[in-house]
């Protein structure tokens, strides 16, 4: 066959191989090699982490065990696998803890201050002193071994926690069903005492239960009794075994009897329920406990404390004692704020603090509230109360911070936060004066207003229609002040009470004009304070003036606290005072009216009646006064016109009593409007049988300080030397 082509038959050349058809060839094989090297190898560690597996397997079966052997192994394995976690949760739980010996742990507590009122007289102490504590080898026996057979049989014993100690005490407790017998050890009382407060929550048993194995770690077992005879809260404002018997039993606690000392280490259970001063047969009866604890834990025989209990201890008698603890407490915050901002060289820490406290209107104010509730509290359903006086620059005259100071050392004037109700409404009506827009008889309108969802209502749940600015601050019209809220920014009040002395946050919400952020007493007192002194800043103050026990002066009021600034301008609180006096005299505050002179105020009522307040002032003295429950359940629809209003009413009408009344900014000299109803049949409160003393006006007490401040100089003088004699005959030539 011939394969010539024809010549009418075109040719095809074969084409040559394209340069970039071959280098994707070429990476195409390099691709299959990778892959195949990749699968190669993948099978190849899988073949020989294969034969490992199956040695390691063959090898663990040579310590293979069976029966209870190996159900011992598990439960080992897994209690490490647990302990590990557990060491790496207890790490994280611990770190808070830690921070709390962060400073100077040691010294926090060695701050020690003697208090004087006003007049100069002592009226407390606060703090531990130092250079007069007893070395712990000079305490009696009988007092040390009390102690531990109370409050830590195993003390020497344990790491800081007593586990069969706690779990003992869990089972006294669920047997009794509920707390009869407490579970922390000495060391975790001792922690509770330095570094923690008296909350009872989890997070703070835990932090305690690690700050009681980092004191075990760095402290002696006899330092940490030291400390905690020490330190521990024994009642009437006594810190320390020595402070408590020299106030309970007027000696030293190195002096102690056997019955004393069973009462005193009774007392760190519960000081204030067992306080001889407070309740001496449950005191008695507490300290019979302790003799049986003694007995039981083999420190002493049934014969060794016979004595002790056929003649109980007899304190000292402390009834004429009135001490104002709250006040105290709240001073001695002050001071340590002080002292913090003293130069860091300065190396003293003992203090001598004259206060601005009156000592007669403290008393009147823990008597009035008291008595409110003795009479009147179940009645209304209200368990606490809480009250400050101040003059209108700022000095704390008078503090309440509870019923009874025994039962509850929270001070509910200083540190509770209470929505203040409709006495929130003068700082709503203040910052619209400020505006320029409003006047006192501007006519504004009472009627329906609705914020998206929210429609707030009048206490009558009715509107009055039109009428004047002055008429619905008196008649504390809910409508009225959300509607100047919402016409000037309810920042602008926010700002204002801000810059008057409230120092909590007031979230801006739509119920902010009647009342809705929370507050404190004394925050409240102050910022009414700016009314009644003509509309300058205030700084509440219970500090006058702080001096070493020698007398040299560290720091003073009135050279050393910030200066005043007007906050409010004279014209605005030419305004604002008639109608908030307007609101006493013909408003829902009428039963707080006082003899002689002109009040202004507004009383506060919050929902459902959980808290019921009155503020109100004079030229002389602001005041703030809150009823309710610390639980935060309803009273019986008390009002603060009711019982506050009436309570604030019987300790400012003894307040007033033998002192110049000045009249208040913005009611000139106006008359005293005439008492009718209650408030004029009411009888004045009385302190020991006795009115309201005479007190000395600011200048006199001034000069009667400055007095007594030379008189201690000329005292620690040296003596001067007595001059030679000379004889004058001698001298003359005359016999």
């Amino acid at each position: 066959m011939d394969d010539t082509p024809k010549a009418d038959e075109p040719t095809t050349p074969a084409p040559e191989p394209a340069e970039g058809s071959a280098r994707g060839k070429k990476l195409k094989n390099v691709l299959l090699a990778l892959d195949s090297w990749i699968d190669s190898s993948i099978y190849g560690a899988g073949v020989r982490l294969r034969a490992i597996w199956e040695g390691f397997v063959a090898f663990s079966e040579r310590f293979n065990l069976q029966g209870p052997a190996r159900w011992g192994v598990e439960i080992a394995s897994e209690g490490m696998t647990w302990g590990a976690v557990g060491a790496v949760l207890m790490l994280a739980l611990a770190v808070p803890a830690f921070h709390e010996t962060s400073d100077d742990w040691l010294k926090r507590a060695e701050l020690s201050v003697t208090f004087l009122d006003r007049y100069g007289n002592a009226i407390g102490e606060r703090g531990i002193r130092h250079n007069d504590t007893v070395p712990l080898e000079e305490f009696p026996d009988h007092l040390i071994k009390a102690v531990l057979a109370t409050e830590d049989r195993r003390f020497y014993d344990h790491f800081g926690i007593d586990i069969p100690g706690t779990f003992r005490a869990v089972l006294s407790n669920a047997r009794a069903g509920g707390v009869v017998q407490g579970g922390s050890s000495l060391t975790q009382q001792l922690a509770k005492n330095l570094f923690l407060s008296n909350e009872r929550t989890l997070e703070r048993k835990i932090k305690e239960a690690f700050l009681a194995l980092w004191l075990e770690f760095h402290l002696t077992k006899n330092q940490i009794l030291k400390l905690y005879l020490d330190r521990a809260y024994m009642g009437g404002g006594s810190f320390g075994v020595d402070a408590a018997a020299q106030y309970y039993f007027g000696k030293s606690a190195r002096d102690v009897t056997l019955a004393e000392a069973a009462m005193l280490a009774g007392l760190f259970k519960a000081p204030s329920k067992f306080a001889p001063h407070v309740n001496l047969p449950a005191a008695r009866g507490r300290a019979s406990v302790v003799l049986d604890n003694l007995v039981d834990a083999g420190f002493m025989t049934e014969g060794q404390v016979f004595g002790a209990r056929r003649n109980p201890a007899t304190p000292v008698d402390r009834k004429l004692d009135d001490v104002p603890e709250y006040y105290l407490d709240y001073a001695f915050d002050e001071v340590k704020r002080i002292v913090d901002t003293l130069p860091k060289g300065y190396a003293e820490r003992s203090f001598v603090v004259r206060t601005a406290l009156d000592p007669n209107i403290q008393k009147a104010a823990d008597t009035a509230v008291r008595d409110s509730l003795r009479e009147f509290g179940k009645d209304y359903g209200a368990k606490q109360a809480a009250m400050v006086v101040m003059e209108p620059n700022g000095s704390v005259r008078a503090m309440v911070g509870g019923r009874d100071y025994g039962e509850s050392q929270f001070n509910r004037a200083t540190d509770a936060l209470r929505q203040p109700g409709s006495s929130f409404k003068p700082f709503v009506y203040t910052a619209a004066l400020m505006t320029g827009k409003y006047k006192p008889n501007t006519i504004v309108v009472d009627g329906p207003i609705c914020i998206g969802n929210w429609c707030p209502q009048n206490y009558g749940r009715s509107y009055a229609g039109s009428l004047p600015l002055i008429t619905a601050l008196t008649r504390s019209l809910n409508t009225v002040a959300v509607k100047l809220a919402e016409a000037i920014g309810r920042g602008r009040i926010v700002d204002l009470a801000h810059s008057m002395g409230l120092r909590t946050e007031l979230k801006i919400t739509r119920a902010l004009p009647l009342g809705a952020a929370e507050v404190t007493v004394v925050d409240m007192t102050t910022a009414y304070a700016v009314f009644a002194n003509g509309g300058v800043s205030v700084e509440p103050h219970a500090v006058v003036e702080m001096r070493t026990p020698a007398g040299e002066p560290v720091w003073n009021f009135a050279q050393n606290a910030a200066k005043p600034r007007q906050i409010i301008p004279p014209e605005i609180i030419a305004m604002i005072n008639p109608m908030l006096n307007s609101v006493v005299e013909n408003g829902t505050g009428r039963r707080a009216m006082l003899p002689g002179t002109k009040v202004s105020g507004k009383t506060g009522t919050t929902n459902a009646y959980r808290d019921a307040w009155f503020m109100g002032f004079t030229g002389n003295y602001v005041g703030g006064i809150w009823f309710g429950n610390d639980d935060y359940t309803s009273t019986k629809k008390m009002t603060g016109g009711s019982l506050p209003a009436m309570t604030w009413q019987k300790v400012m009408a003894f307040a007033h009593q033998g002192i110049e009344l000045k009249p208040t900014p913005g009611l000139g000299n106006q008359p005293a409007p005439k008492l009718d109803g209650a408030v004029a049949q009411a009888t004045p409160l009385e302190i020991d049988g006795v009115q309201r003393p005479v007190t000395l006006s600011p200048v006199s007490a001034a000069r009667l300080m400055k007095l007594s401040a030379q008189m201690r100089e000329a005292a620690q003088q040296p003596p001067r030397q007595p001059t030679a004699s000379i004889d004058l005959g001698a001298a003359t030539g005359n016999n």
